[in-house]
């Protein structure tokens, strides 16, 4: 693998097999065993080839079930691609999603350091950042507060401000950018995105979130029923991808 490529994915595939049967019963469970279970086929992804240079900015879209986050799961290698298919990859690697769970009964302080040690952070270290986090979030009196009784706004600063202080050499973000807050603290983590979080880190960014991939993306990849269908320039392939979903004029 070349040098500078720090993720290489080789004729990666990924096929499902979902139980078209409910066996819910016992008696269900008996006649299944003389019947046979029938399974459905779900490729969701199929044949894909892509190589990830050292500090590129990334961008995958597509509509949903496209297999946007099956290949970032694959990446991480939550499961193994199909037979035949290869992914290499250089650097620590960390997954961010907003949707990064909290545990809602226990309070801020509690919830930093369980999220930010499965981030890969020592218990030193979050302890040295404990309170950048807090103040980068305005939470400073709600430390120990119980996380349910949380706004989803101050739910989402908090995963901002956790994530923003992982250490990785890449980072795959599922949904995890954009609109972030209110518009104060949008603007000000838009400012540590750009100006501290980017600075030699290679992202690959899954989002629908137009704007942020044209903003930030230096390439972009179109995926749609689990295959690649364009790659290149975000320049080129963003008017692409939104010309393909714009509904057609009814002939006359």
């Amino acid at each position: 693998m070349n040098s500078d490529v720090v993720i290489k994915v080789e004729n990666v595939s990924k096929t499902f097999y979902v139980a078209e049967n409910n066996q819910d019963s016992i008696r269900d469970r008996v006649f299944n065993i003389f019947k046979g279970n029938s399974k459905r086929e779900i490729k969701a992804l199929q044949n894909i080839n892509l190589e990830i240079k050292r500090g590129e900015f990334f961008g995958i879209i597509g509509r949903n079930g496209s297999g946007k986050s099956t290949l970032l799961k694959l990446i991480m290698g939550a499961f193994p691609p199909d037979k035949g298919g290869k992914i290499t990859t250089k650097g620590k690697m960390i997954r961010l999603a907003l949707g990064m769970g909290f545990d809602p009964n226990l309070s801020a302080r509690d919830n930093i350091y369980i999220n930010a040690s499965i981030l890969g952070l020592t218990f030193k270290r979050i302890g040295l950042i404990f309170d950048d986090i807090i103040g980068f979030a305005e939470l400073e009196k709600f430390v120990d507060t119980p996380v349910k009784f949380y706004s989803s706004g101050m739910r989402s600063r908090l995963t901002f401000a956790i994530a923003v202080h992982a250490e990785a050499d890449i980072f795959l973000m599922d949904e995890f950018f954009g609109g972030v807050g209110d518009i104060s603290f949008r603007k000000k983590s838009e400012e540590v995105f750009k100006n501290a979080f980017l600075d030699g880190r290679t992202i690959i960014h899954v989002s629908h979130q137009m704007k942020t991939i044209r903003e930030h993306c230096d390439r972009v990849m179109f995926l749609n029923g689990g295959e690649k269908i364009k790659i290149g320039n975000t320049n080129e392939v963003l008017p692409f991808y939104q010309a393909q979903f714009k509904p057609t004029k009814p002939t006359t």
